[in-house]
Parts: C-alpha cells; structure tokens; sequence
C-alpha cells in the first residue's frame, strides 16, 4: 500500500496498517489475573451495579463531565482529529460499540485517564500528546479504551471521590483512618488494572516497541537518543533484585500512595507478556469471549490469581518475596532469618558453627534506592 511505504519511510517503527482485530472479545483476554479475579467477583455480587448507580447522585461525575466540557478540548473530526481516528481506531480492533468521548485537558504533566460511571470519558493531558509520537501515543489511546473495556472507570471514579473525600474529612482520626483503608485496597487494585490496560493498548498498538518508547518517555522525558530500551529493562531486573530486605520494606512503602506501578515494572511486566503464549494465543485469535463472561467462574478467576502470586513469589529475586517464598517451603526460623536479613550477619546459629551468609546477604549492601519518581 502506498500509505504504508509513505509511512515506513518517514517512521521506521510504524507497524504495518494491517492490524489484527478481536471481535467479541473479552477483557479477561488481557486482564492481571489479580485485576481479573477482582472484577468478576465484584461483577458476581447481585446488586452491585444498582448499588454503585445508586451512589452517582454523591459522586462528583457530572460535575466532573461538565468541567471538560467547559474547559477542555473535545476529540471530534474538527479537533484532535489525529486522536479522534485513533481512538475510533482503538474502539474498532476491541470491538468496543460505543466510542467513548475523549477530551485534551491542559496539563504539562504527561497524564491520561478513564473515568465515568454510566458512560466512560478519556481525558488525556497536553503534556502527554506533545511527549509521544503517533504509535506510542496509540498504544495510550488502546491503554484507556482498556480501561473502559473492563468497566475500570466506575472503580477509578469512586477510587477519586474517596481520595477526595479522605483529604476533606482528615480532621477526623477514625473516618480518615476508613476511609484510607478502602482507598489503601483501591489504589492495589488500581495498580494492577494499569498493567491490564498496558497489555490492552499492546493488542491495539500491536506494537511492542513502541510501548516500550512510551513507558521510557513518561519515565525520562523526550530524549529518546539518550535513552535504550534494554537499558531501561535493566534498570527493572536491578530494581526487583537489589538490595535487601530493608529496600524491599522501602518499595512497599514507596508504592502505596501510587495509583500506577512504577514506570520501569510496567515495562517490564508488558515485556513478558508480550513473550507468553497468553499474548500469542491471542494474537492467533483464540481468546475468551465477551458472550461467555456471564458464565465466568468466581472460583477459578480466584485460582488463577492465587496462582500468579504464588508463581511471583516463587520467581522472584526480591530479598522479601524470597524470604516469604522459603518460609513458605518450610524452610524454618522466622525470626532468626529477619534478624539476618536486618543486620546482614550470615547468623551465627545452626550449632553455632558461623554459616557463610547467603548470596543475597553477601550480594546486598543495603542501597536505599530512594523514593519512587512519579
């Protein structure tokens, strides 16, 4: 196709306009299994969407529909008309019905979301569409039709009236401490629906580099000549790994206020996706249909999951996952291996006879990487 050389010439890493479609496809297809075997759950429960229909009169979304309406930009033909044929775009290869209504909102920082409870709207930042270029900026567009896909946006908006409602009632201990408990398990849920949504915006960018160029901008900014790709990925390897179980308890600490996983994980996670024979089967078009998620099973969503933690923490290089790991395989004293992991000593127990500290031990130095960037 003539568009198609135009296009390979001026862009080497275009894909080709050939993209699969998946129609009728389900969300399971790309869903964490963690994310997965929350929604189906949560989709389970009688009455739970009237509940959460119910709630939209306290919920801020028709106030928040008319603040974009009245100061941002509506995507349409006339305006954003590049972001307009994405998105349609988008909606076409998940075989979305409704194309949700998307708004460029002026904002410096590089930032798009899902939000909605009857129907979703797509925002996204200023800052984001002047950071990527077309394909890496397909790839979001596919990111937050995944969202919507899921049903993620009804979550997300109540995820931010409660933030909001926590900062306005901090001035009472018990109710902020409640309320901070639900949006505590929100924003975990929250994380692992972003890796969902990666994986959504792969199967409509199709694309996997440029992905990655994506994750890599909004991480270091626009400066992709200083920048590599297996580099960044290192930087991942060296951040589950590093360190001991001191820095594990930091990056604990420095994710949970987060509402998405760090940049350099959500690369990385996408990366072995893209390798797996989940992705593949996918692509080869064999994946779970949208007409059966009436007939999905609680039980075996939960299994799946169970499943993946238990595979994540059995692959893990993390000093803590490594720890939970062998005390999970009966592997002994609790206590004598935190006070070894805290104070680097190889432990001076089993008879007394000064075992030679572990790899890890001897490998970790204890480096605070410092607090998670946004």
């Amino acid at each position: 196709m003539t568009e198609d050389s135009h296009e390979e010439a001026t862009h080497e890493n275009v894909p080709s306009r050939q993209r699969k479609r998946f129609p009728g496809i389900s969300s399971r297809a790309y869903e964490h299994p963690a994310d997965r075997s929350a929604l189906v759950a949560l989709r389970k429960l009688t009455g739970f969407d009237t509940v959460f229909k119910a709630m939209s009169a306290l919920l801020p979304e028709r106030s928040l529909r008319l603040l974009f309406l009245s100061d941002s930009v509506r995507v349409s033909d006339a305006q954003f008309a590049h972001l307009h044929a994405m998105l349609r775009d988008a909606c076409y290869i998940l075989d979305l019905e409704k194309v949700p209504v998307m708004y460029v909102a002026q904002d410096p920082k590089p930032n798009a979301m899902c939000i909605g409870l009857d129907e979703p709207i797509i925002v996204v930042t200023t800052g984001l569409v002047e950071l990527l270029d077309e394909e890496e900026m397909r790839a979001v567009v596919g990111h937050e039709v995944g969202h919507a896909l899921s049903g993620h946006s009804v979550y997300r908006t109540i995820l931010l009236f409660l933030t909001n409602l926590a900062l306005k009632v901090a001035w009472i201990p018990l109710g902020n401490v409640a309320i901070m408990a639900i949006v505590t398990a929100l924003r975990e849920w929250f994380r692992k629906s972003e890796l969902s949504a990666d994986r959504a915006g792969l199967l409509v960018g199709q694309d996997l580099r440029a992905s990655m160029r994506g994750l890599m901008k909004i991480a270091g900014g626009n400066h992709l000549h200083e920048m590599n790709v297996d580099a960044f990925l290192e930087q991942a390897a060296e951040y589950e790994a590093g360190g001991d179980l001191r820095d594990s308890v930091l990056k604990i600490l420095n994710v949970l206020p987060r509402t998405h996983p760090f940049t350099t994980v959500r690369a990385a996670e996408l990366k072995k996706w893209a390798e797996s024979r989940d992705y593949q089967r996918v692509m080869d078009g064999h994946y779970p249909r949208r007409d059966d998620d009436k007939d999905t099973s609680v039980t075996d969503s939960l299994r799946d999951s169970a499943a993946h933690y238990a595979d994540t923490v059995r692959n893990s290089k993390d000093p803590l996952m490594k720890l939970v790991g062998d005390l999970a395989g009966g592997a002994g004293d609790l206590g004598g291996k935190l006070r070894d992991k805290f104070t680097g000593s190889g432990g001076s127990g089993n008879g007394g006879n000064g075992s030679r500290p572990s790899d890890e031990d001897s490998g970790g130095e204890g480096r605070d990487q410092g607090p998670g960037k946004s």
